[in-house]
């Protein structure tokens, strides 16, 4: 199965260029929009000669416009699977529904565990020995479709913000594509909550 991916990013786009930078990926990255003009993922996508749009969501009255125009964009570009590499935003039922099955986001942390913003902050803040990234297929709530892919991430004794962030993106970087690929090879099953990859 083949088909153009979006990757919806709003800062930095590690996790983009992670995406661009895999061979399987890479090529088939047809679109990249941020909801920040400033966003660095933009630039990533301007380097690798990937459609860069940035949709602000001061034009629109409310989120329900906003989100009507994003599938519009995605529609207009042909986009067949949609990934979410630090999009911060929370994306509504139209959304969802036009890429249910096809739409995955990337967590720094093991869910359900520190969903949200700030799932870093709050593994270091709560104390917790082990955080990780889940990589899940979109629903309509926050940080909660079936999980398709974990791995963990030890918290050390010395660690800060900045640290244990690092090595959790470096996780995000190698579970992210795998996770991608499968969904665009159609590999991904899912029964309720349990989502697996086929071999």
């Amino acid at each position: 199965m083949d088909g153009r991916i979006a990757v919806l990013a709003s800062g930095e786009g590690t996790n983009l260029q992670a995406l661009i930078d895999d061979e399987f990926c890479g090529q088939r990255i047809a679109l990249v929009l941020s909801d920040r003009g400033q966003a660095r993922a933009l630039d990533r996508a301007r380097d690798a000669g990937i459609t860069a749009v940035h949709l602000d969501p001061a034009a629109y009255a409310d989120r329900a416009a906003y989100d009507a125009a994003l599938v519009g964009e995605l529609k207009q570009a042909d986009i067949t699977y949609v990934a979410l590499a630090g999009f911060m935003r929370i994306l509504g039922p139209q959304v969802v529904e036009a890429y249910r099955g096809r739409m995955l986001n990337v967590h720094p942390s093991l869910l359900p565990a520190f969903p949200g913003g700030t799932a870093v902050k709050d593994a270091l803040d709560w104390g917790a020995k082990v955080t990780g990234v889940t990589v899940h297929l979109v629903d309509e709530e926050l940080d909660n479709g079936p999980i398709v892919l974990q791995g963990s991430v030890p918290i050390l004794s010395g660690d800060d913000w900045d640290a244990l962030e690092t090595r959790v993106h470096g996780l995000e970087h190698q579970l992210f594509p795998l996770a991608v690929r499968a969904m665009v090879e159609g590999r991904i099953r899912v029964d309720g909550r349990r989502a697996t990859i086929e071999e």
